[in-house]
């Protein structure tokens, strides 16, 4: 996984070639919080201080910064597929939130 991970808040990592250089972004927040470093090293002390920049910042702003994931997730799936679901969590003795929990957490780090 390209990514990093700091105070719950999420990063995407990918290599500028032109300027040798890593390239972060911040997923999962409708506000744009990016960062950039030529060594691992300097790019986990820039994501750190961008994300203590970007939370003090909402705290002198009276904002509310914004928050990663809920944890909640609602999905519309086909009947048939709600059916296969149910009948395996069942199988499994587990609610239909928990054996989803589970296949989709292997499923994202699968790679």
């Amino acid at each position: 996984m390209n990514g990093m991970k700091y105070k719950g808040y999420c990063a995407r990592i990918d290599f500028d070639p032109e300027d040798k250089i890593f390239v972060g972004r911040v997923i999962g927040i409708n506000d744009v919080i990016s960062f950039h470093g030529e060594t691992v090293s300097e790019l986990e002390s820039a994501f750190a201080e961008s994300i203590d920049d970007y939370l003090s910042a909402c705290k002198k702003l009276g904002q509310k910064p914004n928050k990663t994931y809920s944890g909640n997730l609602m999905l519309r799936i086909p009947v048939d597929v709600h059916a296969a679901v149910a009948t395996a969590a069942e199988i499994k003795g587990q609610s239909i939130n928990q054996w989803a929990a589970r296949v989709l957490e292997e499923a994202a780090h699968a790679d």
